[in-house]
């Protein structure tokens, strides 16, 4: 009897021929290429170092395409985004010590999003592993351990037979449901020394489908139908998982309305008649979704900023679907369904019976009204009008990517992104300086159309080096930088908590000269020229920089005590 796993595939003549003589002058770098390509990797991002010269020196033999960024971190983000736009994992090749620590807030917010990253780094040589001060250049005691809490696995290794495994295991633990940032580490000289191995020719890493146990989804089926009240929660896991459309048919067929996280921005149409639309920081829609007998969360572990600053206490019966077994249950108790959205989703709408309410759009239209209103009892007229230009000027379908700056938090609530996949931002760690470079990956990834970043003047000068690389590498990305002269949030936070701001004012560039001394076409902008502006550069090739100085506020809060009117 024949059973699948004593089945091997046999090698072709070519195959073999090559294994028996694999050209010259190879080396461990090459075998770390070489197994990227295999597993269908196409494009890396990174940044030489001198442990790590033997992966760069490898990429010049291989067909692999190279996006170098000028500061580890922000080659992070761009391998990041390239993840979250693609599904596949974005190879960041990274060197020892000092260059593999300044990646960690991007891994940090790949982690958190999150977004599938394969980082490979060097390590010091092999003799000095261990913990031993031998004084090697870069030399951490544990170099792995400064990465273990932040990313889903580590990977070390010691030999170069050992190189195509361990990146294989790495690459299908970055696209194991829940994707995630995943951490391999090569010694300098098992990267440099000549290799006698054969060319790595093809990899299997397929990552496990994430089944739901159909006992509870049994359940949660039964719990829908019979509902009388249910909405839905969308967050980041349905639009990592594809499963935008089976959403829409499961919201439809049970009348439920829909609201989305600002990680799952595009999970349900903006405009439809059950859409709540993402306006998660108000207290209107967390009552409204308090007051649902039975509240469907899927792909999302409803923290901080899913439940209006953990204001938000559900009365009703939860059912909660999420890829990450840590986040299931973590904020409330729930009918816990460990598992893939997509396959969630597609179990329910196999097994859930269709329920009919016409009251729910006319909920949802009361809903979204108070909520207008609201606002604009706060005249934030100049903050509605900015957003609604670049809205406008963005092509339906271009991606746009949005730094920690007042005008994303407004977008995470009132921005339609006008489709799936097409907007993201740094909301899962939180940390500065993402959205321009991780435009550069998005638009590595797809230069057939106009990226979009979105970034204020202080986490402009994070990515400000990111300028050479977009003019080296023609991107197609428009940097929009709304100026208002320092860490606008936190000077609003500030104030409004103490009085008075310190540490919040900024001496900048003036913005336009320098992207300019780049050779990235500037342009100076007014909100009354915004759309025009934005319009035009987006619409022409390559890289642009639109600077709007201008002070922009927040709405009020609504989790403080009042209602924000």
């Amino acid at each position: 009897m024949t059973h699948d796993h004593d089945l091997v595939l046999r090698p072709t003549e070519a195959q073999i021929s090559t294994a028996l003589n694999p050209p010259p002058g190879r080396t461990g770098g090459d075998l770390v290429v070489e197994t990227l390509a295999g597993l269908g990797a196409t494009t890396v991002f990174g940044l030489p170092g001198q442990h790590a010269l033997g992966m760069f020196d490898a990429l010049r033999r291989s067909a692999l395409r190279y996006i170098g960024l000028r500061v580890e971190n922000n080659a992070g983000f761009a391998a990041d985004a390239y993840g979250r736009v693609t599904g596949e994992a974005a190879p960041l090749l990274l060197s020892t010590g000092p260059g593999a620590l300044t990646s960690l807030a991007a891994l940090q917010e790949a982690a958190a999003s999150p977004a599938p990253v394969l980082a490979i780094s060097s390590q010091i040589p092999t003799a000095g592993l261990g913990g031993g001060r031998h004084g090697y250049l870069h030399e951490l005691p544990d170099q792995a351990a400064s990465f273990r809490g932040v990313v889903k696995s580590v990977h070390t290794v010691r030999t170069q037979s050992q190189i195509p495994s361990a990146i294989a295991e790495a690459w299908k633990s970055a696209l194991s449901a829940p994707h995630g940032p995943v951490w391999v580490e090569i010694p300098q000289d098992v990267l440099l020394s000549p290799t006698p191995l054969p060319v790595v020719t093809a990899m299997d890493a397929t990552p496990d489908d994430l089944v739901p146990r159909p006992e509870l989804t049994a359940v949660a089926a039964d719990l829908l139908s019979r509902a009388t009240r249910p909405a839905i929660i969308a967050g980041g896991g349905v639009v990592r998982a594809d499963a935008s459309g089976k959403l829409k048919a499961l919201a439809e067929r049970l009348d439920a309305p829909v609201v989305t996280t600002f990680g799952g921005k595009g999970a349900f149409p903006w405009t439809h008649p059950l859409s709540l639309q993402s306006w998660l920081e108000d207290r209107h829609t967390t009552d409204f979704l308090e007051d649902a007998d039975v509240l469907l969360v899927v792909g999302s572990g409803l923290g901080e900023l899913s439940s209006n600053y953990h204001t938000f206490k559900p009365r009703g019966r939860v059912i909660q679907i999420e890829a990450d077994l840590g986040k299931l249950e973590s904020n409330h108790p729930a009918l816990g369904i460990h598992a893939d959205a997509r396959l969630a989703l597609q179990a329910l709408l196999e097994t859930v019976e269709e329920r009919a309410d016409e009251s729910a759009p006319e909920r949802v239209r009361e809903l979204l009204a108070k909520v207008a209103d609201r606002i604009a009892a706060q005249e934030l007229t100049l903050e509605q009008d900015v957003l609604a230009a670049v809205r406008r000027a963005l092509p339906a379908g271009s991606p746009s990517f949005w730094d920690m700056t007042i005008l994303a938090y407004w977008a995470w609530s009132a921005f339609d992104p006008q489709g799936t996949n097409t907007m993201h931002s740094a909301q899962g760690a939180g940390g500065l300086g993402y959205g321009f470079p991780a435009a550069l990956g998005a638009a590595a990834a797809d230069p057939t159309r106009p990226v979009l970043a979105v970034s204020g003047d202080g986490g402009a000068l994070y990515s400000i080096a990111e300028l050479a690389t977009a003019r080296q590498y023609d991107l197609p990305v428009t940097w929009l930088i709304v100026d208002d002269g320092g860490y606008g949030i936190l000077r609003e936070y500030m104030t409004d908590a103490f009085g008075q701001a310190t540490a919040t004012e900024l001496t900048r560039p003036d913005y336009v000269a320098l992207a300019e001394s780049f050779g990235v076409p500037g342009v100076l902008t007014t909100p009354e020229t915004l759309e025009a502006d934005l319009t035009k550069a987006l619409a022409a090739p390559g890289p642009s920089v639109v600077v709007l100085p201008a002070m922009l506020r927040m709405f009020a809060p609504t989790h403080l005590g009042g209602s924000g009117d």
